[in-house]
């Protein structure tokens, strides 16, 4: 079988794929260099294809250990001879280290890549600890005796974490996550009703008409503020942007020093542009303010 044949979840081609993965022996150490040798240095394709031959069983006994996750053998047998190719491609012989135990954790972790990306539409793993968790936590509730479907009790968390090496809130997300499956939003609330989950829920943002008057509001608000700001002079103008219409005010004595005044005279120029900002704005017509 060519290397580049990849199978597909059709069961006729994945029982093909396992009676040819049986079909070829396995290699000694010595025919195992020989191969991985002429492909090193001379790009041998056939000593390349051969060498996977010889170890398809391997991804075939790996995918066995992932067949409950509830996803296609065959898409996982995929994965497996992808991380297989990779392998082969990558395994330096002279590091004395067999090539089933160096491709081993090639096709494993093509098929645990896969399983995080395709058990659930949300995002799984995504750090190593909730990798960790993900494979091994079905095993550590196991060791603890601990055979409940629902999320692990605070004493077994803390267990699981040490045992592990992980944080106990990862456990508990991992826990959590693993013990409820996914819902669609189109999944009716009651079975002999119409209302769909989606209906249930609420949009935190305003309504549109919401919206449009939160707009028109404060585009009005700036305009009276500009109208009002047009009747202050310009020292003003100056000392109340910079001290109210700004995310960063300065200082009483930063305007001083720009305005080459006191302190204190900072501080009446800005009562006195208080007040006349009052004034106008008080006294804007009744018109102005229903338009």
């Amino acid at each position: 079988m060519n290397a580049k044949v990849r199978p597909d979840k059709n069961s006729d081609t994945v029982q093909a794929y396992h009676h040819i993965g049986l079909k070829f022996p396995l290699l000694s150490r010595e025919q195992e260099y020989k191969l991985a040798k002429a492909w090193q240095t001379d790009q041998d394709e056939t000593a390349l294809h051969t060498l996977i031959q010889s170890y398809m069983r391997l991804v075939l006994g790996v995918g066995a250990k992932f067949k409950n996750y509830g996803l296609a053998y065959g898409d996982l047998i995929q994965e497996g001879n992808l991380g297989l190719m990779q392998a082969a491609k990558r395994f330096d012989p002279d590091r004395e280290v067999r090539f089933s135990t160096y491709a081993t954790w090639w096709v494993k972790s093509y098929m645990q890549d896969y399983v995080l990306r395709n058990w659930s539409i949300v995002r799984t793993g995504t750090t190593s600890s909730h990798k960790k968790l993900f494979f091994g936590l079905r095993r550590m509730r196991a060791l603890i005796h601990d055979f409940s479907s629902g999320p692990v009790s605070a004493q077994a968390c803390q267990t699981i974490a040490e045992k592990l090496n992980v944080s106990e809130k990862d456990v508990a997300y991992m826990s959590s996550r693993l013990s409820v499956g996914d819902s669609s939003l189109n999944s009716l609330v009651f079975d002999d009703g119409e209302v769909e989950v989606q209906d249930t829920l609420c949009d935190p943002n305003p309504l549109p008409e919401d919206q449009a008057i939160q707009a028109i509001d404060g585009k009005r608000r700036r305009d009276w503020m500009e109208r009002a700001l047009s009747t202050l002079k310009d020292r003003e103008r100056f000392i109340i942007e910079r001290r109210h219409m700004t995310s960063e005010p300065l200082t009483l004595c930063a305007i001083g020093e720009q305005l080459a005044i006191s302190k204190e005279r900072v501080r009446q120029i800005e009562a006195q542009a208080l007040k006349k900002l009052k004034a106008e704005l008080s006294s804007a017509p009744i018109a102005d303010l229903m338009e």
